[in-house]
């Protein structure tokens, strides 16, 4: 019997058929809702202080932004698998290593963060919680603004911790920049869409790409919960 011809193989220059890519869940409800509430808070937080003037806005937004960010560092340990620190934590060369080959247009094929954007959500993270913790001791004689743990640390450190307030914020400013020009970078160079999947939490990816595991809603509600209450708590009754 004869043998069947083996196919011959495509030209150079002619593009290879992608593989069959499919619509995955790669960001949960709960990620997402965090990534879009801390955008309102923050731009809340902004408005209510250098346009309103009005403390009282400012300080229930930080407030509340506090108690995201203690929600979001739990669930970066019992969350689902791509909000987990230790799936998008990794060597930070190869953060460096991501950077050089942003030129590079490939498919996106990662699930979650990549090595580039783990570290400089964590980042964020630390700076925000660094943010809200000045805000809480802050102190300002000429004004009589005292917030709720001035009292802990005195008029004195009151008075220093309202100087870098403001200074940290100048470096918030820059890192909303700088991600903003990362997101457009990425559309531009490498045709990833970045947005779409924090809206849906979809994206097409190879259909042999294992699903990540996803928390049930009903255990970020409760840490969203138990975190809301341990910030009223510090707030008024410490």
């Amino acid at each position: 019997m004869a043998s069947r011809p083996t196919p011959a193989a495509p030209p150079r220059g002619v593009p290879q058929k992608p593989g069959l890519m499919l619509p995955m869940r790669v960001w949960d409800v709960p990620v997402r809702l965090f990534h879009w509430a801390l955008v309102a808070l923050l731009l809340t937080s902004w408005i209510s202080i250098e346009f309103a003037n009005n403390l009282r806005i400012h300080m229930l937004a930080g407030e509340a932004i506090l108690a995201l960010l203690l929600f979001r560092l739990v669930w970066g340990f019992v969350g689902s698998e791509t909000s987990r620190f230790s799936h998008f934590l990794g060597n930070p060369f190869h953060a460096v290593t991501h950077l050089m080959h942003m030129t590079k247009k490939e498919p996106d094929t990662q699930v979650g963060h990549n090595a580039a954007g783990g570290w400089m959500v964590l980042v964020m993270l630390l700076v925000l919680l660094s943010q809200v913790s000045l805000g809480l001791i802050i102190a300002d004689e000429e004004s009589f603004i005292e917030a709720p743990l001035n009292h802990l640390v005195g008029a004195d450190w009151g008075a220093w911790a309202k100087k870098q307030h403001r200074l940290l914020f100048t470096g918030i400013q820059i890192m909303i920049a700088l991600h903003l020009l990362a997101i457009a970078s990425y559309a531009v160079l490498k045709r990833h869409d970045l947005v779409r999947p924090m809206v849906t939490g979809k994206k097409r990816l190879p259909a042999a790409t294992p699903q990540p595991r996803m928390v049930s809603l009903y255990v970020a509600l409760a840490i969203l919960a138990v975190a809301a209450l341990a910030v009223w708590v510090l707030v008024t009754r410490v």
